[in-house]
Order: C-alpha cells, then sequence, then structure tokens
C-alpha cells in the first residue's frame, strides 16, 4: 500500500496526464467549432438521470442553450442524439448565430418561455 508522500507524488502526476490530455484541440460536436479548454463541457446526449452515459464535448454558450430551451424527458425522449438537436429549429437558428461569434464566448442564458417544468 502506497502512502503519504509517495502517493501524492502519484496522484500528482496523474492530474497532470489527465490535464494534458485535455488541452488536445477538441471540437463542439453542436457547432463544429473549436472548444478553448476553460469553455469546454460534457453534454450527456440521454441525462444522467432517465439512464444515458454517452457523452458529447460542447462549447459552454452551446451546452447552456440546450438545458434552456429542453426539459431532460425532452432530452432523453426527442434529442437523443447530436443529429437531433441540430434539427431542432431553435438549436439551427443558435448554431448559425453563433458560428460568427469568437470560440472563446461564454453567454448568460435564460430559460425558454417555452420550456416546462418536469
Amino acid at each position: 500500500m502506497v502512502q503519504g508522500r509517495v502517493k501524492r507524488l502519484r496522484s500528482a502526476t496523474l492530474i497532470k496526464e489527465k490535464q494534458t490530455v485535455v488541452e488536445e484541440v477538441s471540437i463542439c460536436a453542436l457547432c463544429n467549432r473549436e472548444i478553448p479548454p476553460e469553455l469546454r463541457d460534457a453534454h450527456h446526449l440521454v441525462p444522467k438521470s432517465k439512464g444515458g452515459v454517452a457523452t458529447v464535448l460542447l462549447h459552454r454558450a452551446c451546452h447552456k442553450q440546450i438545458h434552456a430551451l429542453f426539459t431532460e424527458t425532452e432530452l432523453a425522449k426527442q434529442y437523443p442524439s447530436v443529429e437531433a438537436l441540430q434539427a431542432h429549429t431553435e438549436i439551427a437558428r443558435f448554431i448559425s448565430w453563433v458560428t460568427k461569434k469568437p470560440n472563446d464566448l461564454n453567454l448568460q442564458t435564460r430559460r425558454s418561455r417555452n420550456k416546462r417544468s418536469t
């Protein structure tokens, strides 16, 4: 069993290795733009509360927009894939708008009035 200083050093090494992997270039699955490391969010295609495990990397702005428009039930039943999300008219309009913005844009997003509580 590893203890004390050696264990801390191993943990620090593992954390550095994970951070190095995260520093690689990532592309947003929704808008297909490069994501800065500090604005990466993992989105569960089917929410974890509904049994989902698969994730995709998204810009924080894209992720916020998805959750501002849809309930977890809607995401699980009607939008369980990136293609289904991209086909929605409001998301398509958002994508065409956000692609003209800088990659490091971090928006404040309001909840849609049309979104029902779950």
